[in-house]
């Protein structure tokens, strides 16, 4: 979504970048710079006027005379209004000591309310929590069948029943109870901004359950109409927070920017897929981070952590470094990297990946070619690849659809790469004693310490699967990277 406004801002700060001192002209033009770059990305004037202010107060003061690179000081001074911006920090939702903790969602017609609720109460059973969805949307056809079948996804019960709205809240208090269910979460019927009989509908609805958090579903690629949206709704319901949606969209990112100064309520959570899963949390700082191109390392090792199983990580990590690594492991490995989501997010979130990798199109189905490769392949060969021979290798390209010279490039490349982590994975010598006598040599056994290796966090397994996957000949080496 702010793929556009990244490129916007990596060509501003690479001007400031190729001066050693600024003066307040070349504060100036960056500035008007970033105010055009806001403003195509529809992001709200007001908020574009007030942002700009905040940047160029902090920019002419002692703040930047005094720091010893001022290009850096004026990414961080836009970093720190940006995340300001979007809300400062993550909201935080509480639950309530004698439960239930009642949930309202609202939204325009067609904004994801339903599914949404469904990913909300994914997100809170992933916490511990036990919740209840309401269908009490009894306007849309099949809208109570549709949230019956996400709930049973993620093994969730549905209460609604074919009376009116506001009785169907009413009884979910008591089925609720009943139940033992310590969140509930309530569907209600899309409406329009003008059509007051369904927004006296949602107000009476709020009335019986007096929610504890009532979140407006918003369509990210509305625009700055989202604000409008916000507002109209914050007027009638006295909104806490936004649920933004489609946020992996390829809309210019307005209202993610706006809703915030404008609402005055902040973004508590957004939906970055179609996926249940593809829901979380949403920070300020690291999506303010992600728009200036500086990656989003919190949320990658979060996704790596949830991915990996860490005694499995820790176990591949001892058989890497012992030369022991094999390919049915790194089958294993990608398995694992796909969980995380697309490559494409993934390589958005690391640090410093240069704009011509972060806008290649990295397609899933390459990744799916090399596991095609190995699962042709017997136990036997997985664990030593040497056995393949001409024969071989002919049956494993036929039987994935590959060329040969994929099948050799894949087994020479991998061979490479474990002699590589041997070689990380030796103790060095130990230097001469005092007195000029020479330690003893060691003649074989263990090279590594005991016990399973030390792990800094899983992401450092994630960045081994990209480098090997980078390195990979031909056609299967990902599209867009460097050719050696």
């Amino acid at each position: 979504m702010f793929d556009t406004l990244t490129d916007r801002f990596d060509g501003i700060f690479g001007k400031l970048r190729g001066k050693g001192r600024l003066s307040a002209e070349d504060v100036d033009e960056a500035l008007r710079e970033i105010r055009l770059a806001l403003l195509e990305a529809d992001v709200n004037f007001e908020v574009v006027k007030s942002l700009i202010g905040r940047i160029r107060e902090r920019s002419v003061g002692d703040e930047l005379s005094k720091a010893l690179n001022p290009t850096q000081q004026i990414v961080k001074i836009v970093l720190e209004e940006l995340t300001q911006s979007l809300g400062g920090e993550a909201m935080q939702v509480t639950f309530e000591a004698k439960p239930p903790t009642v949930v309202l969602m609202a939204g325009l017609q067609g904004s994801g309310k339903t599914t949404n609720s469904a990913k909300l109460a994914n997100l809170f059973k992933s916490q511990g929590r036990n919740p209840l969805l309401v269908g009490a949307d009894l306007q849309r056809p099949a809208a109570v069948e549709q949230l019956r079948t996400l709930g049973a996804q993620i093994d969730v019960p549905v209460f609604s029943e074919a009376s009116d709205p506001v009785q169907v809240a009413r009884s979910a208090l008591e089925e609720a109870k009943r139940l033992g269910r310590d969140v509930i979460i309530c569907d209600t019927a899309g409406r329009l901004a003008i059509d007051t009989e369904l927004m006296e509908e949602v107000r009476q609805i709020s009335e019986v359950l007096n929610p504890h958090y009532t979140f407006l579903v918003v369509d990210a690629m509305t625009g700055q109409d989202a604000v409008t949206v916000a507002e109209s709704f914050h007027t009638t319901l006295a909104l806490d927070g936004v649920i933004l949606t489609k946020l992996d969209g390829d809309a210019r990112g307005g209202a993610a920017l706006s809703v915030k100064e404008v609402v005055g309520r902040p973004i508590a959570f957004a939906s970055t897929g179609e996926k249940i899963d593809e829901f979380e949390v949403f920070y300020p700082d690291r999506l303010a981070s992600r728009i200036l191109g500086m990656g989003d390392i919190e949320t990658l090792i979060e996704k790596a952590e949830a991915a990996y199983d860490e005694e499995e990580a820790e176990e591949a990590a001892q058989r890497l470094l012992e030369g022991s690594f094999t390919l049915e492991d790194f089958l294993q490995q990608m398995q694992q990297i796909k969980k995380m989501g697309p490559l494409g997010n993934l390589i958005g979130m690391m640090p410093g990946m240069p704009k011509e990798v972060r806008d290649v199109e990295i397609e899933d189905s390459q990744v799916a070619r090399l596991e095609a490769i190995i699962r042709s392949m017997t136990p036997e060969e997985r664990a030593k690849p040497e056995l393949i021979d001409g024969s071989r290798r002919l049956r494993i390209a036929n039987g994935s659809g590959a060329q040969p010279q994929d099948v050799s490039g894949l087994v020479k490349q991998f061979a490479e790469m474990q002699k590589m982590m041997k070689q990380f994975g030796m103790t060095p010598k130990k230097p001469k004693r005092k007195g000029g006598k020479k330690s003893k040599k060691r003649r074989g056994g263990r090279t590594t310490a005991k016990g399973p290796a030390p792990m800094a966090d899983p992401s450092i397994l994630l960045n081994e699967g990209m480098a090997e996957l980078e390195s990979l000949p031909g056609s299967l080496r990902l599209p867009g990277l460097p050719e050696e």
